[in-house]
């Protein structure tokens, strides 16, 4: 068969494809308006719908309509369908359940502005990158320094202070899995997020050499994003403490010449230490996300991602069902972690943070079914992220 040949017959079968396109389309219409008819008759008569069973029984008719050969396919293309069906009935159904009028409430008292004024919890000493974060989001902070990120937490919920700053993930080295243990057992809002570049010095009393070091202090990530640096020193013993401005302040006040913390420049002048080795870490490119908490709920004007807390039935694909939720109202999954439950058979919450804003009617009504549903669900913010 010639190019020219074979180029006119897959035109011929593209054809052929777009004709049954529109026929699906036109069926799909015709199956949705049905959908929607059917979901107002419900609540007209205030009739139950038996989901799960009758999603079961599609299931089992369509695979045996298309044979072993495409069942697989049609299992997926009709669960994509009725993730469809779910966010235009809940359309339908929507009735504004006490997070959205919470919500609502929120975006009318925010002020316009973030405050420039605030006093600020953060975990370690002066120096610490969380210490940074706050002075990068609040133009005024009134910052207390607390032992662990547990405190910060519990200082917002307490209302000893008006806002925290927690770091929460690292582009070289992943999330901050205490934060997100934390996260379960505390009341809070996040209202802002900042994401912070770090570069990380190797640091040691004046007239120290490289050479002399036999134990580095610095915090567990910080660790991680310089490990290859710290595979090169032989026979020095690495230790983690509570964060790397901690680290610095170990360094300056021990009685040792042996030993060095993995910290910031800004500690090195606060701290009176010399500079080692300038960024140690894995990457040039190395930055830290914080995120801002409040007891109250806070949204303020240019909120464009919103973070959830999640369990999921313990079933097959309930995981991809939730994803499709947010799929077909077009709501982009930036980031997705699962912490396991402490006393659970292998049951996880998840951590889903979303490009949306509350603005999005269709997103509200998704965020009523969720508050709705048995399962846990935890609105934890809608947000502006800063760089």
């Amino acid at each position: 068969m010639t190019d020219k040949l074979a180029e006119d017959k897959l035109k011929e079968l593209r054809n052929e494809a777009d004709i049954l396109d529109e026929k699906i389309v036109d069926l799909f219409k015709e199956r949705m308006d049905l959908v929607t008819r059917m979901a107002k008759y419900r609540a007209e008569n205030r009739l139950p719908f038996a989901r799960d069973q009758r999603e079961r029984e599609i299931l089992k008719r369509v695979s045996d309509r298309a044979g072993e050969e495409y069942e697989g396919y049609a299992r997926l293309v009709y669960n994509t369908i009725f993730d469809v069906d779910h966010s235009a009935q809940a359309n339908v159904l929507a009735q504004r359940s006490d997070l959205v009028e919470r919500i609502s409430r929120s975006v009318d008292e925010t002020p316009k502005l973030f405050p420039k004024r605030a006093t600020v919890a953060c975990q370690g000493v002066a120096g610490a990158y969380s210490h940074a974060a706050a002075e990068r989001l609040f133009q005024l902070p009134d910052i207390q320094f607390y032992n662990s990120f547990d405190d910060v937490f519990a200082a917002v919920e307490n209302g000893d202070v008006e806002y925290g700053v927690l770091p929460i993930e690292n582009s070289s080295y992943g999330s901050v899995v205490s934060i997100y243990n934390l996260m379960q057992h505390y009341n809070f809002y996040i209202v802002k997020s900042l994401r912070l570049r770090i570069n990380h010095q190797l640091l040691a009393k004046p007239g120290t050499k490289l050479s002399d070091i036999k134990e580095i202090y610095s915090h567990e990530q910080a660790i991680g994003q310089c490990d290859p640096f710290l595979s090169s020193l032989k026979g020095v013993k690495v230790t983690k403490v509570g964060n790397t401005a901690l680290a610095a302040q170990m360094v300056a006040e021990s009685d040792r010449d042996d030993v060095a913390a993995i910290s910031s420049r800004e500690c090195a002048d606060l701290y009176g230490l010399d500079i080692l080795k300038n960024h140690i870490q894995v990457t040039d490119n190395n930055y830290t996300r914080f995120i801002c908490i409040s007891k109250k709920l806070e949204i303020y004007p240019g909120a464009n991602r919103i973070s959830l807390i999640l369990t999921l039935p313990h079933v097959p694909c309930s995981l991809y069902h939730m994803v499709a939720k947010f799929a077909a109202i077009d709501v982009n999954l930036t980031k997705l972690e699962s912490r396991p439950i402490p006393g659970s058979d292998f049951e996880f919450l998840f951590y889903f943070d979303l490009d949306a804003s509350v603005y999005q009617e269709d997103l509200l009504y998704l965020l009523s079914e969720l508050e709705a549903s048995p399962e846990t669900f935890v609105f934890l913010g809608c947000y502006l992220e800063a760089i």
